[in-house]
Parts: C-alpha cells; structure tokens; sequence
C-alpha cells in the first residue's frame, strides 16, 4: 500500500513562501502523473498543480507565477514551492498521484494571516 506523507507547512504572513514536501513509501516513478490537492476551510479538495514523468506541470489559475511544482523521483519526493502567499492559499494541502490512486496522506496545513 502506497503511503504519503506531506510536510512543509505552517504560519506564514501574507507574501510569504513555503516549500511542501511529499515523501512517498514507493517509487513515484510509477505514477506518469503526480499532484498536490488544496483543501480551504469548509471546501472540498481539489487539484491545483500536476506534474509528469517528463517534467511537464501545469496549475489552476489562482496560484499560476507563484507556485511550482517538481519532483525527485530518485527521492520518492514531490515538491510544491509557494511564494508570494495570500489568504485564500490557507487550507490542507495533500499530494496524491492524478487521477488519486494512492491512500491520501495526512496532509499539511498552511495559514496564510493577511
């Protein structure tokens, strides 16, 4: 069974950045596809950036120029780099591979203050 674990979040004022970090139990190389899933207060998940095998990403409009994405298939790990945060980034934030196949991990939260 695929374990993830996500990291990185935390307290963090309104233009500020945080770097998320995803630790995967398997080769994430399996996954053609990986993501990381916002989660605001009171709202349902949903995907905000994708990355491939090949490298190629892309993000929902909301965080596009100040998110990115990457990942280090020799690590097991999937990144998401957040910069230039505003209060509407605040919420959990999980990765899963896209479509999610894998057991969603307890995810890391993030408050942006304004």
């Amino acid at each position: 069974q695929v374990q993830l674990v996500e990291s990185g979040g935390g307290l963090v004022q309104a233009g500020g950045s945080l770097r998320l970090s995803c630790a995967a139990s398997v080769n994430i190389f399996r996954f053609q596809v990986m993501a990381w899933y916002h989660q605001a207060p009171g709202k349902r998940r949903e995907l905000v950036a994708h990355i491939t095998n090949g490298g190629f990403t892309n993000y929902v409009d909301s965080i596009k120029g100040r998110f990115a994405i990457s990942r280090d298939n020799a690590k097991n790990t999937v990144y998401l780099h957040m910069n230039n945060l505003k209060a509407e980034d605040t919420g959990v934030y999980y990765c899963n591979s896209a479509p999610s196949i894998a057991s969603w991990g307890p995810g890391t939260q993030v408050i942006v203050s304004s």
